[in-house]
C-alpha cells in the first residue's frame, strides 16, 4: 500500500486548506459589517422620495366598436311619435350600435349606446341570448347595459307587449334582427378590439340646446328644492375619454339630457337625429378622410334624464294663428293640441337637426380635448329584476306606499309640445271624460276600482295592467342596474326620466356610494332608455299636474319612490362590496306564442313600360356649385325587398379621379349630406329619388350619383328577387358657373 504524503506540523492538506477558508471568511464578514455601520453614520436615514405629481395607475383593458343596426327603410312605422301616418319611406342618416368593454382583471364591464328609440325588453333578451352562444357567461345581464339615444326616427317592431306592438304593427323579424346583430357586431368588434388604455373624465354645461316641455309640471315641485338648481332642465355634460397607452384617443362616451326630435312627426325618413348627428360630426373629425361608420375611433352620445327636456327651443305657438298656445295645457282655441306646436332652433327640422347636434359634438369635443382627470379604480356592476307593479316603499317611520299595475292616463293621448295627438285629449288632464271612458269600457274594459284609486290624480285611458289579450299590454319586471367605472357610476333607468327625477336620482346614488369611504367625489351620470321601456318617470309633485309626464308614468304617483328604494340598495351593495348578495329577483318574460306581425308582406315591384329598374325619370342638371343641392330619381324596388342592409348603402356619390381614371366613392346614404327617398306610387310602381346637398368643402370635379336595390317579380310560379343600380349622367361642381 502506498504511503500518505504528509505536511508540516503533522496537518493533512485538507484540515490546511478548510483552516485557511474559515479565516478569509470571518476577515470579509468583519469588514463587510464594519463598512455597513460606517455607511449608515456618514449618510444618515434613507431619504424619502416625493411622489410624483401624476401617479401611474394601472391601466384598464378597454375596447370600443361600431356596427350598422339600420332596419328596413320603408314601410315600417318610425317608433316615437305612435302616428300611423309615418312609416318610413327613404334614409337620412344610417343608425348605429357602439358598445364600450372595460376590464379592470377582475371584472368587466358593457356599455351599448344605439341609435334606437329605446331598448325595450324583447330586444335585449335577444341580444343577451345571443351572447351568451357566442361568449358563454362572459356578457351577462348584470354587466351588460343597453341604452338608446331616443331617436323617433327608426323602425319600429321590437316589441313584446301589445300596445307597441298595436302602435309599431306587431313584432316584425326584419325590424328586430338588424338591432340585435348590429348590437351584438358592435360588442364582437369592441371584444376584439381590446387593449390597455386609460380612462379621463370631464363635466361641463352647455345651454341654448334645451328647453322644459312641461314647466308647469316642474314649478310643482318644493319651492326649497328648486331653488338650488339654476335651470329647469339640466345643462351638464359628462365625457369619458378613451386612450391607449400612447395617449392617443380611441373613443368617448357622453351623456346629455335632451329629447331626440329635433326631426318631428312630418319627418318619413331613418334618422339617428340630434345625437346621432353629434356622433357623426366626432366620428367624422377623428376619422379623417374615412366613409361614415368607418374608422376606428367610436364617438357615442347617450341619452339622459330627457324626460321633460326638448330641443325645440324656440318653444311653442299656435301654429294656425302664430299666437301662444294655453300655458295650462298646450293647445289652441282652434285645433287643439295638434296646432300647438315647439320648434327648434333652425329653419326647418334638418336645420335644427343640425344646430342641436353640433351644439353637443362642439361641447363634447371642447371637453374631450381638455379632459385630464384619470379615472381610476375597480369596476363594479349591479342588477335586480323588480316587479315594479307590486313594490312597498316605505316613505317614513310609519307610512307605506306601494306601485301600482300599468296604466296610461288621458293627457297621454295628448302628447307633446313635441308632437301633439289627433283627438281632443289635453294635457293636465285631472278628470276623465265620458265618452271616451265610454268607448273604452265598451271595448276594453274598465279599470277597476283598485288601479283608480293607485293611480290617482291619474283619470285612467288604458288600464294596461289589467289587459293581457293576446299578450300583457305592458312590462311588470324591469331591470335596474348600476355600472361604476371607479368613482364614475352609469345609472342605467329603463324609461324617461325627468329633470328633477333624475336629479333625486343622482343625488340618493351618490349618498349611498360615498357613505361607506370607498367612493369619493363620485360622479353619477343616468343613462336613459336602458334595458327595457316603461315610459315616463316623474316626480310625485309632477305627476300630480298630469301633464303628458306623468299621465305616462305607468306605476302610478309612487314610482320615483320605488325606483330610488331600488337603486339605493344597488348602490349600497356596491359601497360594501356585496353586489353577490343581491337577490336577482323575478325574470322577465320571454313570449314565444302570441306575437303578431300587421305588417303585409312587400308586394311585387313593377316599372313603366319600356324602361328597367335603375333607369333614370328625373336626370341631374350639368353643372353645379357648392351650397347647391343635386337631385335625381330613379326607377325603384321596394327597399324592403333588399333585405339585410347593414354595411351596405342604397346611394354613393362619386368622383373621378383623373390620376387614376376611376371614380371615388365620397358619400353614402350614411352621409350627412345625402337623402334617399323612396316613393311608393300606383299599380305598385316606385321610385326613388336621391339628393345630394353640396358641402361648401366639396372640391370642384366631375361626379355621379348611383343608386342601388332589389326588385321582386313573379318568374312562373315563385317570387325572385333580383339586384339592380342606376347610375346618374356625370355632373360638375364647379365654384362658378362660368367656366373652361
Amino acid at each position: 500500500m502506498a504511503g500518505r504524503k504528509s505536511v508540516c506540523c503533522g496537518f493533512s492538506a485538507l484540515e490546511v486548506t478548510l483552516t485557511v477558508l474559515f479565516i478569509v471568511m470571518t476577515t470579509i464578514c468583519v469588514t463587510l459589517i464594519t463598512l455597513m455601520v460606517t455607511w449608515k453614520t456618514q449618510t444618515g436615514p434613507e431619504p424619502i422620495v416625493p411622489p410624483t405629481t401624476a401617479p401611474h395607475h394601472k391601466p384598464y383593458l378597454i375596447g370600443v366598436g361600431r356596427a350598422d343596426c339600420t332596419g328596413p327603410p320603408a314601410e315600417i312605422p318610425l317608433m316615437g311619435y305612435a302616428n300611423p301616418q309615418q312609416t318610413a319611406a327613404g334614409i337620412h342618416t344610417r343608425l348605429y350600435s357602439r358598445a364600450f368593454i372595460i376590464d379592470d382583471g377582475r371584472r368587466r364591464i358593457v356599455f351599448v349606446t344605439a341609435d334606437v328609440g329605446m331598448i325595450s325588453q324583447r330586444l335585449r333578451l335577444e341580444v343577451l341570448q345571443a351572447l351568451q352562444v357566442k361568449y358563454g357567461d362572459l356578457y351577462r345581464q348584470d354587466n351588460v347595459v343597453l341604452s338608446g339615444t331616443h331617436t323617433h326616427c327608426g323602425p319600429a317592431g321590437y316589441f313584446q307587449y301589445t300596445l307597441f306592438m298595436i302602435s309599431g304593427k306587431g313584432y316584425i323579424k326584419a325590424s328586430i334582427e338588424p338591432l340585435v346583430n348590429g348590437i351584438v357586431k358592435s360588442i364582437d368588434i369592441a371584444h376584439a378590439n381590446m387593449k390597455p388604455g386609460r380612462i379621463y373624465r370631464s363635466r361641463g354645461e352647455l345651454d341654448d340646446s334645451s328647453l322644459n316641455r312641461s314647466p308647469q309640471s316642474y314649478l310643482n315641485n318644493p319651492e326649497d328644492e328648486r331653488h338650488r338648481y339654476k335651470w329647469n332642465t339640466d345643462k351638464q355634460v359628462l365625457v369619458l375619454k378613451f386612450t391607449d397607452l400612447d395617449g392617443d384617443g380611441i373613443g368617448m362616451l357622453s351623456w346629455f339630457a335632451v329629447h331626440a326630435v329635433s326631426m318631428n312627426y312630418t319627418n318619413r325618413m331613418v334618422s339617428s337625429d340630434n345625437m346621432g348627428y353629434a356622433s357623426y360630426l366626432m366620428e367624422q373629425d377623428k376619422n379623417p378622410g374615412e366613409l361614415p361608420g368607418q374608422g376606428g375611433f367610436v364617438a357615442g352620445f347617450s341619452s339622459s334624464n330627457l324626460g321633460d327636456v326638448s330641443p325645440n327651443t324656440r318653444g311653442p305657438y299656435c301654429v294656425n294663428t302664430g299666437l301662444p298656445c294655453n300655458y295650462l295645457n298646450s293647445s289652441c282655441p282652434v285645433g287643439g293640441t295638434k296646432m300647438c306646436q315647439a320648434f327648434g332652433p333652425g329653419d326647418d327640422m334638418f336645420d335644427s337637426t343640425r344646430i342641436i347636434g353640433h351644439n353637443v359634438y362642439r361641447k363634447a369635443k371642447e371637453l374631450y380635448a381638455n379632459s385630464d382627470e384619470e379615472v381610476t379604480g375597480f369596476l363594479h356592476s349591479a342588477h335586480q329584476w323588480v316587479n315594479m307593479a307590486n313594490v312597498t316603499v316605505q316613505i317614513n317611520n310609519t307610512h307605506t306606499v306601494r306601485t301600482c299595475k300599468p296604466a296610461l292616463g288621458h293627457s297621454f293621448a295628448a302628447g307633446t309640445t313635441d308632437g301633439g295627438g289627433d283627438l281632443n285629449f289635453t294635457q293636465g288632464a285631472v278628470e276623465g271624460d265620458p265618452f271616451w271612458d265610454g268607448i273604452r269600457d265598451a271595448i276594453l274594459g274598465e279599470p277597476s276600482n283598485q288601479t283608480q284609486e293607485c293611480h290617482h290624480p291619474k283619470p285612467i285611458l288604458f288600464s294596461t295592467g289589467e289587459m293581457n289579450w293576446p299578450l300583457p299590454w305592458h312590462p311588470e319586471i324591469v331591470d335596474v342596474q348600476i355600472l361604476t367605472i371607479g368613482s364614475v357610476a352609469v345609472v342605467a333607468v329603463p324609461g324617461e326620466m325627468t329633470t328633477m327625477s333624475g336629479r333625486r336620482l343622482r343625488e340618493a346614488v351618490k349618498q349611498e356610494l360615498e357613505s361607506e369611504g370607498a367612493f369619493r367625489d363620485s360622479e353619477v351620470v343616468i343613462a336613459g332608455l336602458s334595458n327595457v321601456y316603461t315610459h315616463y318617470i316623474t316626480t310625485y309633485e309632477e305627476y300630480q299636474v298630469q301633464r303628458y309626464e306623468g299621465a305616462s308614468t305607468i306605476y302610478g304617483p309612487h314610482t320615483l319612490s320605488a325606483y330610488l328604494q331600488k337603486y339605493r340598495g344597488l348602490a349600497r351593495a356596491i359601497a360594501q362590496d356585496k353586489v353577490s348578495e343581491l337577490p336577482l329577483g323575478p325574470q322577465p318574460p320571454f313570449f314565444q306564442k302570441n306575437l303578431f306581425n300587421l305588417l303585409p308582406a312587400a308586394s311585387l315591384d313593377r316599372k313603366p313600360k319600356n324602361s328597367s329598374f335603375g333607369d333614370v325619370l328625373q336626370q341631374v342638371y350639368p353643372v353645379y356649385r357648392q351650397g347647391d343641392v343635386v337631385s335625381v330619381t330613379f326607377v325603384a324596388g321596394n327597399p324592403r325587398h333588399s333585405g339585410d342592409i347593414r354595411d351596405k348603402t342604397f346611394v354613393t356619390v362619386e368622383i373621378y379621379d383623373n390620376r387614376t381614371d376611376t371614380w371615388e366613392v365620397v358619400h353614402t346614404d350614411a352621409s350627412w349630406e345625402t337623402r334617399f327617398h323612396w316613393l311608393k306610387g300606383s299599380n305598385r310602381e316606385s321610385n326613388s329619388t336621391v339628393e345630394w346637398h353640396i358641402p361648401p368643402s366639396a372640391p370642384s370635379g366631375s361626379y355621379r350619383i348611383r343608386h342601388f336595390g332589389h326588385y321582386k317579380e313573379m318568374k312562373g310560379l315563385r317570387p325572385v328577387i333580383t339586384p339592380y343600380e342606376g347610375t346618374s349622367d356625370v355632373f360638375r361642381v364647379a365654384a362658378s358657373f362660368y367656366y373652361q
